[in-house]
């Protein structure tokens, strides 16, 4: 039933951590998913210095989704989008030919509090890697859920448990977001060939084994997958069709990798438009 299972690698990014599972030695995608980071959780004082923000930077050939559990991120890019995001709502931005954003923490700046969540990356199939750009957010109230006695689920984007999301994606694929309570159980249909479980939060018991925090379950293809929570649990679901072998390097996605190459060039050139509302800075190329 399980073909891989990823341990978080704690990441320091300057004021906060994050928790890389995406990309890893052996297991560059699930499905169209790229790049998988479980930020935080961490608890902001007032006042965190603005080092902390991510400031302006570029991306090709992706689309970004940003789900908060806890707190609040604001962001802004380069096709004229300035929104807050919050807890439970989708934020997707297609990058397409080219986008840049920044994501910062203006909220708890302010008023401090708790920052937890997730940050993917979805690959774009290759007819589509050089689409315009886009940002598209979701609120709560406008993303299908279900419960089933102890599960509740929210259907981020594609299709999963006969729920179909409203998000519009590229490429066939599911992302959820499940809450468990002691007990429940889950069983992940083999409705694409590649699938994973990511345990955000408590402990689960899959193939006769604990599974807690910080860890991605890759599935072997063809099997549904029962869980069951061993404590209040926190999960997201994950997978689709794959679109295909990806090159990745710094925030640049692609199936080629002088296209990448070309996307480098043009941001240290100055060639990519920064954000309408956030040009003072931005993060040059690494080691530049």
């Amino acid at each position: 039933m399980l073909e891989q299972v990823i341990e978080q690698r704690r990441r320091d990014l300057g004021g906060f951590e994050v928790g890389r599972i995406l990309p890893v030695a052996g297991r560059r995608m699930v499905g169209p998913f790229v790049f998988f980071d479980h930020m935080g959780p961490v608890d902001f004082q007032p006042g965190i210095p603005r080092s902390v923000d991510v400031r302006p930077h570029p991306h090709i050939g992706l689309s970004t989704v940003t789900y908060l559990f806890d707190g609040e991120i604001m962001h802004r890019d380069s096709v004229g989008s300035e929104q807050a995001i919050r807890p439970g709502a989708v934020n997707w931005m297609t990058a397409g030919r080219g986008i840049t954003h920044s994501e910062r923490f203006e909220k708890a700046r302010v008023a401090g509090g708790r920052m937890h969540g997730i940050q993917a990356w979805v690959a774009l199939p290759k007819e589509d890697e050089e689409i315009e750009p886009s940002f598209v957010h979701h609120d709560t109230d406008r993303l299908p859920a279900f419960e089933d006695g102890g599960l509740w689920g929210r259907v981020l984007a594609g299709e999963a448990f006969g729920v179909k999301a409203t998000v519009p994606v590229r490429s066939p694929m599911l992302y959820v977001h499940c809450e468990l309570q002691v007990g429940a159980r889950l069983s992940m249909p083999a409705t694409y060939p590649e699938r994973a479980i990511y345990v955000a939060a408590g402990s689960v018991e899959l193939d006769g084994r604990v599974h807690d925090a910080g860890r991605m379950l890759v599935l072997a293809p063809g099997v549904v997958a029962r869980l069951v929570a061993l404590t209040p649990a926190t999960l997201m679901l994950l997978g689709g069709e794959p679109v295909g072998p990806r090159f990745l390097d710094w925030n640049f996605v692609s199936s080629s990798k002088e296209r990448i190459e070309q996307a480098k060039a043009d941001w240290r050139a100055g060639r990519m438009k920064l954000p309408d509302l956030d040009d003072a800075e931005f993060i040059p190329l690494p080691g530049e």
